[in-house]
């Protein structure tokens, strides 16, 4: 089975990406007993400002997945990064982060960087697993997030 095709996603895939990061945090929301960070945004604004926000969208059998970055000064910062949980562990995931490093180099930003919660102890190896290391760990009102970075190589 060959991954899964991802391309630029455009306002017709507004609400299926909505619908997609809502399913796709269900399971973190239980977890962590609080709303997951990526739920709060503002999709709407984030679909309106393609300055600001890269919406990337994998297809398989359909929408199996979606990455939302934005570029900064010194980093690609990974907003979201979510597969439907129908295509959970096939891959989908590490082609997502796998793009975000190709968009990256491409962008000639020396690193990603990303934050996920202490809680979510599965996702925080995942990424470790891929590269990331912890920078540091911010105490929130109703949650501890763990800021992650992958310096990139040849940067």
């Amino acid at each position: 089975m060959s991954g899964p095709a991802i391309r630029l996603a455009t306002v017709n895939d507004h609400a299926a990406v909505l619908a997609l990061q809502h399913a796709a945090y269900a399971r973190n929301r239980i977890v962590l007993n609080a709303e997951p960070l990526p739920l709060l945004a503002d999709y709407d604004a984030i679909f309106a400002d393609s300055e600001t926000w890269e919406i990337w969208v994998a297809h398989m059998v359909g929408l199996a997945g979606a990455l939302i970055l934005t570029p900064r000064q010194d980093d690609l910062y990974i907003w979201s990064i979510a597969t439907d949980p129908a295509f959970q562990g096939r891959g989908v995931g590490r082609a997502l982060l796998a793009h975000a490093q190709v968009r990256a180099h491409a962008l000639d930003l020396p690193c990603l960087r990303l934050c996920t919660g202490q809680a979510l102890v599965d996702n925080v190896a995942w990424y470790k697993r891929a590269g990331f290391v912890i920078e540091r760990e911010e105490m929130m009102p109703d949650r501890v997030l763990v800021h992650m970075a992958k310096t990139l190589a040849g940067s």
